[in-house]
């Protein structure tokens, strides 16, 4: 006689197939209207009879901090019925006491799109463990809240892991750069369950004290955090970048990095994995890093060790014609490009000629942040005018001072262009543009004799009557009073 119970999986199986055709109903459930410091308020979404496949982000609330979410699910078999859920839970912890407004919002969840009122959230002093509030028994408490059972059905896994602080160089010059990366490092090994958890909102907080104020910032602005692997110490790590960016020094201050905290959604692992239920429950654990202190060197002297930049660099520079004739412009091009703070690049010194008119340049800039360096160039195009023949030699006229990395010793770019110039010499040119035309032209026939300059005799008459007549009015009115 055959086994029944042999069927049972069949009929198991049969009966999911029929759970899974059933329409799905969606719902959200908002938190409680009121909640202490200590309390996180919730928003869950919850499937019924069927399994959450994709869904769209929760909302933001003002005042509060979102906390990760958790995942739960719960099947019913009563007489022969599947009943089953499944629900996603957005945790926010509240910053500080007051009344707060969720407004409308709406989350798309496997497609279609759920809507919410919102509420107002009263947020109150902290709770203590023994308020009654917080002592009601819930049924359904280790489905929807990440705080472990009675049982303590999860357990901790060490993680093999950590957040670590990263430069290429320990000792730098002064406008020396150097490149600077926070990663977090997960070992092959690792067996701990985790996962980032609001990164962008951390790094802005991070970086208030993580950039030093004595630096000149190239950021590498890493968009996505994504896995690279990399080995360390005879052991294989996936590496997830945070930040990465170089830094100059400006004077010779050491930079010190401070310890910074970034914190990880840290999973605990079912004790007793089951088919039905969770196998993981969400947690949170803070990594930190290690300070940094990076030496930094002053030049050695010289007289431009105030100002020229460091780096390693190298000079393309062309005219646009090498032969020229008096009164023709011509445009020189001094391209300086190489690695370093392109954008403390300043005009190479031009000693001037006075044979030669040299006009202020443009620029042009280009920096590239890329692989841990920072390259690009300066170009700077100058327009002049020879005024008189002969062989110009750039070199004398255009010069530009650095600091090299590789050379450990100050070096100088210097033009090595010469230009031919033929043609008449413009020395008088300037005298003649200054011509002031006809007023001056009108000297040479003017007198200026010393007679010309005597006042005339009418009008002498003429002030001595007016003169005559005020006396004797004055005097009438006097003899009259």
């Amino acid at each position: 006689m055959r086994d029944p119970n042999r069927y049972w999986p069949l009929v198991l199986l049969f009966m999911l197939a029929a759970f899974s055709t059933n329409a799905q109903e969606l719902s959200i459930q908002l938190g409680a209207d009121e909640v202490g410091l200590n309390e996180m308020f919730t928003i869950t979404v919850t499937v019924q009879d069927g399994t959450i496949k994709n869904y769209t982000d929760f909302p933001f609330i003002d005042g509060f901090s979102q906390r990760g979410t958790s995942s739960s699910s719960k099947t019913n078999i009563v007489n022969g019925k599947i009943n089953s859920s499944q629900s996603i839970t957005q945790r926010y912890m509240p910053l500080e006491k007051g009344t707060f407004r969720l407004p409308p919002f709406t989350i798309t969840v496997n497609g279609v799109e759920l809507s919410s009122q919102g509420k107002t959230i009263r947020v109150t002093e902290e709770v203590s463990r023994g308020n009654s509030r917080r002592n009601r028994f819930d049924p359904f408490s280790n489905f929807l809240r990440d705080e472990p059972s009675g049982n303590d059905d999860f357990v901790e896994v060490e993680e093999d892991a950590f957040l670590a602080l990263t430069t290429d160089k320990n000792e730098v010059y002064v406008g020396e750069g150097f490149n600077m990366t926070l990663a977090f490092y997960v070992a092959d090994g690792n067996r701990a369950p985790l996962q980032f958890h609001e990164a962008g909102q951390q790094l802005s907080k991070i970086l208030k004290d993580l950039r030093p104020a004595n630096a000149w910032e190239e950021n590498f602005n890493i968009d996505n955090i994504y896995g690279e692997r990399t080995r360390l110490n005879g052991k294989n790590y996936t590496r997830y970048k945070i930040y990465s960016a170089s830094y100059f020094p400006l004077n010779a201050d050491d930079i010190v990095f401070p310890v910074v905290p970034f914190e990880m959604i840290k999973y605990r692992v079912a004790r007793s994995p089951s088919f039905f239920g969770r196998d993981r429950q969400e947690d949170f654990k803070t990594f930190y890093s290690k300070e940094k202190r990076i030496k930094v060197k002053p030049l050695p002297p010289h007289p431009l060790k105030d100002v020229v930049v460091v780096g390693d660099f190298e000079l393309d520079e062309y005219a646009t014609t090498y032969e020229a004739t008096t009164g023709e412009s011509l445009t020189y091009h001094f391209n300086i490009f190489g690695e370093g703070n392109i954008s403390g690049i300043q005009p190479p010194e031009i000693i001037r000629n006075p044979n030669m008119d040299v006009y202020p340049p443009t620029e042009d800039a280009s920096i590239n942040r890329a692989a841990g360096r920072v390259t690009g160039s300066k170009k700077y195009n100058f327009f002049m005018i020879p005024n008189e023949p002969g062989t110009y030699n750039l070199g004398d006229n255009f010069n530009w001072v650095y600091f090299s990395t590789a050379k450990k010793r100050y070096d100088t770019l210097r033009s090595e262009i010469v230009i031919n110039v033929t043609g008449e010499s413009r020395e008088n040119v300037s005298i003649s543009s200054t011509d002031l035309g006809d007023f001056y032209d009108r000297i040479a026939l003017v007198s200026n004799e010393v007679d010309s300059l005597k006042p005339n005799n009418t009008f002498l008459i003429v002030a001595n009557l007016l003169i005559i007549a005020l006396l004797g009015g004055a005097l009438f009115i006097f003899f009259r009073k």
